[in-house]
């Protein structure tokens, strides 16, 4: 399946709606440290429900140490300065898809580092700044699993 990264996540409520996503839709979740929340946070947990045993959740203490794990791996960065819409890419099982924290988006120095083709953005209007992080999780982590026909899904 895929891989869901998010960096520096700071809402506590919307990590627990993407622990929810990924116990649903098969992902594997990765958060970067540092968080802006402790992960037994009253928040995360109603948002999480009781969805947090069926998900498989990797904190990792930095970047440079999720780069290591994810070696291998094709690296999507989720931005608004993405040179692509985020269906146009052909998403293969074990690809990642990187967000940024939902105050500051990705530092430019991780962003940078991801290949141009491999930032990626949602369609918006144009007067709109972002959207909200697990929105922004759902929209991309199923139009990947859609892309490869929904395997495990009824």
């Amino acid at each position: 399946m895929f891989h869901i990264a998010l960096y520096s996540p700071k809402i506590a409520a919307n990590t627990g709606n993407i622990i929810r996503l990924a116990s649903n839709n098969g992902c594997h979740l990765h958060l970067i440290e540092p968080l802006g929340f402790d992960l037994e946070e009253k928040k995360l947990r109603r948002a999480a429900l009781d969805y947090r045993d069926l998900a498989r959740v990797t904190v990792h203490p930095d970047y440079f140490t999720f780069e290591k794990a994810m070696e291998g791996r094709r690296i999507f960065a989720l931005t608004t300065k993405g040179s692509r819409p985020h269906d146009e890419p052909n998403y293969v099982e074990g690809d990642v898809l990187l967000f940024g924290a939902e105050t500051s988006g990705l530092p430019d120095e991780i962003r940078n580092g991801i290949p141009e083709e491999q930032r990626i953005r949602i369609a918006m209007l144009p007067d709109a700044r972002s959207m909200n992080l697990s929105n922004a999780v759902a929209v991309v982590s199923y139009e990947a699993w859609r892309q490869i026909g929904f395997p495990g899904g009824e």
